[in-house]
């Protein structure tokens, strides 16, 4: 961070305000009749053609782009180490950003080998035995769903904590999954895998090691979906190290294909009519128990947890001091068929909210939130968009938004504003997309060149734009 003279905080991304007193936002009204003489205001903007829609009938809107980074906690900082490498690399070299720098699009990298997570496994588990005479357990059984609990963790590890840990996390991911008895409801064994994941870090490759080897070879459609949703719900809290990174994404990515749905439906019911054919007599030992096969999509949790993979590696895990709460739980499981309107794309947001709000032109969390922000007298509060709002109450009100909520009793105008900071930020595709960035560089101090710029982008990324100016000024 830097400091300018006031003592505010900028992370740098643009320069900071100059001093003086702010500006109150203009009403729609207010913004459509202004046609004083300013060089931008007249000179450029006008040749937008604000559209009488632009603002939606609510008092501006929007917030700076150039957001301070959230708060780290000690166990979470080491998550962008390699993005902090690279970007220590490149200043180095005095290299300018480029636009994937910047705006790191997500992408889809077929993985070299389905043996990938085999050989990672060859190099870093622990050995494992079964039976009296403590044979050796291959790595294919230990990548392989088991209704047995383990003694050790899968991975090599020299701390204590972690491997008493890494047991009891095994039982509740069974828990969850419903190859174990629990004592408590679905959602909070989640809760307890969840927190314990985000709390040491140490833990993060053995539970999604744990949750690959649990959804391989398992021959229940219950437990195995249960056990995608369990790894969607860890994915929104925290991502695995970057040594372990690449192999998680190889292992989701061979099951996006909607083929492979096909493959294990046809495979259970092979087993099935196998059992029935047999009806031979219970051992002391049985089988797995085999489910009628009703086509469970596993496709479309992982293309989810593909995208949460991405997503969480280049934002790290949940920041704040609070922990993972059973309404956050609730959402990450939820969000898997209702998507957030944090992270998706603008048109998605507006596919979202069209049985809600039909006519809205703008994304309603953009509009409500600029709104509260100035309801809290946000306009005339010094370092709004500057100063950070409290992490934790921001990941409240999140959750909130998400559900169409704004809760009454807000206080401080730097939650939302931080949340709406958020949203802008969290955008798929940035608000001004990719194949733009290289002409906004080249064209910083040219207003008719940047006017053409905004001409050329999608309508809905131009009307939200336009709004976020006017916000603005």
């Amino acid at each position: 961070s830097q400091q300018d003279g006031s003592g505010y905080e900028s992370d740098g991304a643009v320069p900071l305000p100059m001093p003086g007193p702010v500006v109150r936002a203009f009403s729609e009204d207010e913004a459509l009749a202004q046609q004083d003489g300013k060089h931008w205001q007249r000179g450029a903007l006008e040749r937008l053609a604000f559209p009488q829609i632009l603002l939606e009938k609510s008092v501006s809107v929007q917030t700076n782009l150039a957001s301070p980074e959230p708060y780290l906690h000690p166990s979470q900082s080491e998550d962008l180490g390699s993005c902090a490498q690279f970007e220590s690399s490149r200043q180095a070299r005095s290299v300018m950003p480029s636009a994937s720098c910047v705006f790191p699009p997500f992408t889809l990298r077929k993985p070299s080998s389905e043996t990938d997570i085999e050989n990672w496994a060859s190099k870093h588990f622990n050995t494992h035995t079964q039976g009296l005479f403590r044979r050796k357990v291959s790595i294919a059984n230990m990548l392989a769903w088991s209704s047995e609990s383990i003694k050790k963790p899968m991975i090599v590890t020299s701390d204590r904590h972690v491997k008493k840990e890494a047991c009891e996390i095994f039982k509740l991911i069974q828990m969850y999954m419903g190859d174990r008895r629990a004592k408590a409801d679905p959602l909070h064994v989640a809760l307890e895998i969840a927190t314990k994941g985000w709390s040491v870090q140490g833990l993060r490759d053995e539970l999604y090691i744990q949750l690959c080897r649990q959804t391989t070879e398992n021959f229940r459609l219950e437990s195995l979906a249960r056990g995608w949703e369990l790894m969607a719900i860890c994915l929104a809290f925290f991502p695995p190290t970057p040594k372990f990174h690449s192999y998680l994404e190889g292992y989701i990515y061979r099951h996006m294909d909607p083929v492979n749905d096909t493959k294990v439906t046809r495979h259970m019911k092979a087993l099935l009519e196998r059992n029935t054919k047999k009806k031979s007599k219970l051992r002391k030992k049985p089988k797995p128990y085999v489910e009628e096969p009703h086509g469970v999509a596993i496709s479309t949790y992982a293309k989810y947890c593909y995208h949460k993979l991405q997503k969480a590696a280049l934002t790290g895990a949940k920041k704040g001091l609070k922990k993972p709460n059973v309404e956050e739980i609730r959402h990450a499981k939820n969000a898997v068929f209702s998507p957030s309107m944090f992270g998706s794309g603008l048109q998605e947001v507006m596919n979202m909210q069209k049985e809600r709000y039909p006519e809205r032109q703008l994304p309603w969390v953009q509009t409500r939130l600029s709104e509260e922000v100035l309801a809290l007298n946000g306009d005339q509060t010094e370092g709004i968009f500057r100063v950070p709002g409290d992490i934790d109450e921001v990941n409240a009100l999140k959750l909130q938004v998400d559900q169409w909520k704004v809760p009454t009793g807000l206080e401080d105008p730097h939650v939302p504003a931080s949340l709406l900071k958020l949203w802008y930020r969290e955008l798929e595709e940035p608000l001004i997309p990719h194949e733009f960035y290289e002409q906004c560089i080249a064209h910083y101090e040219n207003p008719e060149a940047a006017v053409a710029v905004v001409h050329a982008l999608p309508r809905i990324n131009r009307l939200v734009l336009c709004y976020l100016i006017r916000f603005l000024q």
